[in-house]
């Protein structure tokens, strides 16, 4: 019963619907003995050949008086509880949502997102079923219990009810010992199914490369090995849960015997009536419903235990990157000053940046370039803060960006990544994705920069059209150009693009970067590129190699240095004179 501890604040949030339901379920536990005494009642009735027209009447209306106030009791209960049990739903999946949404990329690399998206619906719907099927089955199996078996003994004979419900404690010790072997099967089935769930999820973002490499056997036959595995586990959770209902079968028969064979001896001594002992059958018939609900109750505390336990684990995770009690909450503007001796990713030995200073004076452009795996993405993680540990500062405006909020940082910056996401809904609202209340003109502005506006126009749809998901109707150079608007039509104090005009020609690189300088002439920008052509307006350029800066200057300072810089630069355009001679590393 730990679970029900570990919800008490939900318990006591909603305590007065749930003491309403559990009020209307003990006097349908109340109700539901009427039925059995009036059958036993008519029986003996007719037995003492006593029965009467108007007597059979009143024992109808009563019936039927029964019957209603059930059937309007049983929707209160019904609608209290169940209705509790989806606002229970509603509040973790929202909590965990949320704390998904501030979580940082160390969180994202320990957890997939099958693994996060199966804690969020198949946990979560255990959970429900805790605050709504495990209180019904708790309060419903208690209430009729202790109600029947005092009817018993009162009604019918204290004797006979004590001797026919000594077997009924086996109940509980068999549904425990049981209940403690379909936990932790039910957790190993839980965490298969979030396997599968990553495979899916996995496949469905890879599936060109899947098809393009011919491994679609190969992948079918591993997602049939998950799902196999996933029946594996289940037909475990399944044996321990097909032994519930048979062993309370046995032990209500057991009552059932003993019931028979003393009431048989007590009817012989006339000490009981038979309507009396049929009643009393009844009533046993009353108890089943109980006895197997605790076999119920346990299956159900036990999965939600489980799923519990697992979404305590993704709660109790701490993300790295916190805001200090009293931030900076206006919008971080100003001279940016990097100054980083060393920075190394979680689990890495060596380090990923040394001895890195830089100032960017606002307004200005700073290019980076470098071999992959030179530490240029590093830098902007940390100016984005998806890492708060270095050794070194970094500043905005003379603040140190961990004194800012994350929002006062972060809307200060426009970035466009290497991987462009778009979302599954339409381009204009890709655009305008910070604001959804931007105007059109504004709209066509940011695209008409990012020289997407030609394309968008041939479109049948125009800025209606659907992007699908991630963008999968556009072609990589259209991705990457409405990635770019809609960071243009943020305006922020600071652009990066990293990497992010790979996809176009050099013809669109150039009117994107032209009409990116006109626009932004008083702000500050960080191109990060592989192409050199990205890079040569910008006021000062960084060459890195192996975390570290090997060189910086202008453009024309780097090609004079008759380092890595000019060497790429000539290859580069060798290249565009003779593209047959491949690509740029």
């Amino acid at each position: 019963m730990d679970i029900y501890k570990k919800l008490s604040w939900f318990f006591k949030e909603h305590w007065k619907s749930y003491t309403t339901a559990i009020l209307a379920l003990l006097i349908v536990a109340l109700l539901q003995l009427v039925p059995p005494r009036i059958i036993g009642i008519v029986i003996d009735e007719i037995s003492a050949n006593t029965i009467t027209q108007s007597t059979l009447i009143e024992l109808l209306i009563v019936l039927a008086i029964t019957a209603i106030g059930q059937y309007l009791l049983r929707y209160v209960w019904r609608v209290r509880i169940w209705g509790n049990s989806a606002r229970l739903e509603r509040i973790v999946r929202n909590r965990l949502y949320r704390h998904f949404t501030n979580m940082d990329s160390e969180f994202y690399q320990k957890y997939r997102t099958g693994d996060l998206m199966a804690h969020a619906t198949n946990d979560v719907r255990s959970l429900r079923m805790v605050a709504g099927g495990g209180i019904v089955t708790l309060a419903d199996s208690l209430s009729v219990t202790i109600v029947t078996v005092t009817a018993m003994f009162i009604v019918v004979d204290w004797r006979l009810t004590l001797l026919a419900v000594i077997p009924l404690p086996l109940i509980a010790v068999t549904s425990r010992y049981l209940g403690k072997m379909l936990h932790s099967r039910f957790r190993s089935a839980q965490e298969a199914f979030s396997d599968m769930n990553n495979k899916v999820q996995e496949s469905l973002q890879g599936i060109k490369v899947i098809k393009t490499f011919g491994q679609e056997k190969e992948d079918t036959q591993e997602f049939e090995g998950l799902t196999e595995n996933i029946v594996d586990k289940n037909r475990e959770v399944y044996k321990i849960d097909s032994l519930f209902d048979p062993a309370l079968s046995l032990i209500i028969g057991a009552s059932y015997v003993i019931a028979i064979i003393v009431g048989g001896y007590l009817i012989i001594d006339t000490e009981i009536t038979v309507g009396e002992f049929v009643t009393f059958i009844s009533y046993i018939g009353m108890l089943i419903w109980p006895m197997f609900a605790i076999g119920r109750l346990f299956n159900i505390i036990e999965r939600g235990s489980a799923s519990y336990e697992r979404i305590e684990i993704l709660l109790n995770e701490t993300s790295s990157i916190s805001e200090k009690e009293h931030a900076i909450s206006s919008k971080a503007v100003g001279d940016i000053e990097f100054s980083v001796d060393s920075f190394t990713y979680p689990n890495d030995k060596k380090a990923s940046l040394e001895d890195i200073h830089f100032t960017i004076p606002k307004g200005h452009t700073l290019g980076i370039v470098g071999k992959t795996g030179s530490g240029k993405s590093s830098i902007i993680k940390l100016l984005l803060r998806d890492y708060d540990y270095y050794n070194g500062n970094i500043s905005i405006g003379g603040q140190d960006i961990r004194d800012y909020t994350l929002d006062s940082l972060l809307s200060a910056i426009g970035y466009v990544p290497q991987d462009n996401f778009l979302f599954s809904t339409t381009i204009r609202d890709n655009i305008r994705f910070s604001d959804p209340t931007i105007p059109q003109e504004e709209v066509e502005k940011a695209a008409k920069i990012a020289d997407v506006h030609g394309d968008i126009m041939e479109m049948v749809n125009g800025y209606d059209t659907e992007t699908g998901e991630r963008g999968v109707s556009l072609s990589g150079g259209q991705k990457q150009r409405v990635a770019i608007a809609r960071a243009v039509i943020k305006n922020p104090e600071l652009m990066i693009l990293d990497d992010s005009l790979s996809a176009v020609d050099a013809k669109t690189e150039e009117e994107i970067l032209s009409g990116l300088r006109d626009l932004r002439d008083d702000q500050t920008t960080i191109i990060i590129a592989h192409r050199i052509s990205s890079l040569m307006h910008a006021d000062e350029i960084l060459v890195l190699e192996d975390g570290k800066i090997a060189e910086r200057g202008t453009h024309v300072q780097l090609l004079n240095n008759d380092g890595w810089y000019k060497d790429m630069f000539n290859k580069q355009q060798l290249e565009e004179q003779v593209p047959e001679l491949g690509g740029v590393e």
